[in-house]
């Protein structure tokens, strides 16, 4: 299928805004086995924080890389990575390839398959791969970002395989998407619609200088501040920084949780939460938008779980069905988690 190479400004734009990382070790995914890893570990593509150079350091192999690289003189057409995303299942529309630091080293080539194992299982020789990201060449020490022509695979995975040709490395490896959420048949079951596994995205903030708004919808609670999103100071009075987050489906909400966990000394003063029931992403950003607030103006507190239940006296009942929720900080600050329990709406 046709690709396409765009730079960093519209990758963002048109993909990291629209799509979760499916592969992050964040979120869960993890390698499984790879063709060759003499130089540098093949986990080392999914580490979260961008790859470092470390001149004049050896392993007993050859030169610290932090990457996966591979032997030279590979006698087969390609070395490859098979890595399990960290969701059920996800269709796929592009990736970045950071070669950062492998530079007369680099993989002169890749491609990226797909496959679904049912059952639990994991890939096998009998395994069907499929082509998800067409061959493209790559440069040295730097990203590189494809998307596809085509748009989202019409086929789900919950494997892929980075294949580099010949063999060379590779710094860190992003694979973009739309989780295949399982959702209870219950509709009476309440679930954190946010969550990226049941779909959640993050498509608009203020300001994300420190940490970024995609860590909101991650498992867990996290290890640091690193893993959370964080903003600058403010100067100006009255300021608010807010992010923007599309459900993973359309809900009644009964419970939302702002989680500051490790921000003790930068959480905001003060959160508040907003809701919309909008057709999708543009109507959502529009200027008209018709936001309605359930959790009003309330003080925060350091490294703290915030529960707003209905019929606590603070979260508002709307009664109707979302599809769009708006956190704010005031006037700035840091936030680990959000969640958003609801009922799902067909």
């Amino acid at each position: 299928m046709p690709i396409t190479a765009i730079d960093q400004v519209q990758f963002d734009a048109q993909v990291r805004s629209r799509y979760s990382d499916v592969i992050g070790s964040k979120l869960g995914g993890k390698v499984i086995s790879s063709s060759d890893e003499f130089f540098a570990e093949a986990s080392n593509l999914l580490a979260p924080k961008p790859p470092i150079r470390d001149k004049g350091r050896y392993t007993y192999n050859g030169a610290w890389y932090d990457g996966w690289e591979t032997r030279r003189h590979n006698p087969e057409p390609a070395d490859w990575v098979i890595i399990k995303l960290g969701v059920a299942s996800a269709r796929i529309i592009g990736c970045e390839i950071d070669t950062a630091f492998f530079d007369g080293n680099q993989a002169p080539e890749i491609d990226v398959e797909g496959a679904f194992v049912p059952d639990d299982g994991v890939p096998n020789a009998n395994t069907k791969w499929s082509a998800v990201i067409d061959k493209n060449p790559c440069g040295p020490s730097q990203r590189q970002f494809f998307v596809r022509t085509d748009g989202l695979t019409a086929d789900f995975y919950n494997y892929v395989r980075l294949n580099m040709y010949p063999d060379g490395g590779i710094a860190r490896f992003r694979l973009y998407g739309t989780p295949v959420p399982v959702f209870p048949t219950a509709l009476t079951t309440v679930i954190d619609l946010a969550h990226v596994s049941s779909g959640g995205v993050a498509i608009a903030c203020s300001d994300e200088h420190f940490g970024t708004v995609d860590n909101l919808l991650l498992p867990g609670r996290g290890v640091d501040m690193g893993d959370g999103w964080e903003t600058t100071r403010s100067r100006s009075p009255g300021h608010e920084d807010w992010v923007i987050v599309r459900l993973g489906a359309r809900g009644i909400i009964a419970k939302v949780v702002v989680d500051t966990a490790f921000f003790r000394g930068n959480f905001p003063d003060k959160i508040r939460v907003e809701v919309l029931d909008a057709a999708d992403d543009a109507a959502a950003l529009s200027s008209d938008a018709a936001w309605k607030v359930i959790v009003p103006d309330q003080k925060a507190k350091p490294d703290y779980e915030h529960e707003y239940i209905i019929n606590d006296g603070v979260l508002i009942n709307v009664e109707e069905p979302v599809a769009y929720v708006k956190l704010c900080m005031i006037p700035d600050g840091g936030i680990k988690r959000l969640r958003v329990f609801a009922r799902r709406v067909l």
